[in-house]
């Protein structure tokens, strides 16, 4: 299987940055970002496709921005203009492929996220 390990999450206020990194044990092709309300089921931030297309959720467009290092294999959510709504477990996602879920539910590893909380 492969191990997912977050970092970045901590507290910031409106406005702020915070960047957020999930490394795997494995090369793996598709990963994404998600994030977890309290009683809520996790939504769809960021993902990255085969063609290297990148999805956001609406709420996050223009602010959000993922990329991967493929050397480290590691996945980046960059957070810019933080909003309190943005407050959140924010949940790392991977699977081998070769088709992508995206912003999709249906990833076979999670990491056990880091939280991100953002105060106005």
């Amino acid at each position: 299987q492969v191990q997912l390990v977050e970092s970045g999450g901590g507290s910031v206020q409106a406005g702020g940055s915070l960047r957020l990194s999930c490394t795997a044990s494995k090369h793996i092709n598709c990963m994404g970002w998600f994030r977890q309300y309290p009683g809520k089921e996790r939504e769809g931030v960021a993902g990255t496709s085969m063609d290297g297309s990148l999805s956001y959720a609406a709420s996050v467009k223009g602010r959000f921005t993922i990329s991967k290092d493929n050397a480290k294999n590691t996945l980046y959510l960059q957070m810019n203009e933080l909003k309190p709504e943005d407050t959140a477990r924010y949940i790392c996602a991977a699977d081998w492929g070769p088709l992508c879920y995206g912003l999709g539910q249906g990833y076979n590893f999670w990491g056990q996220g880091t939280q991100v909380t953002v105060s106005s």
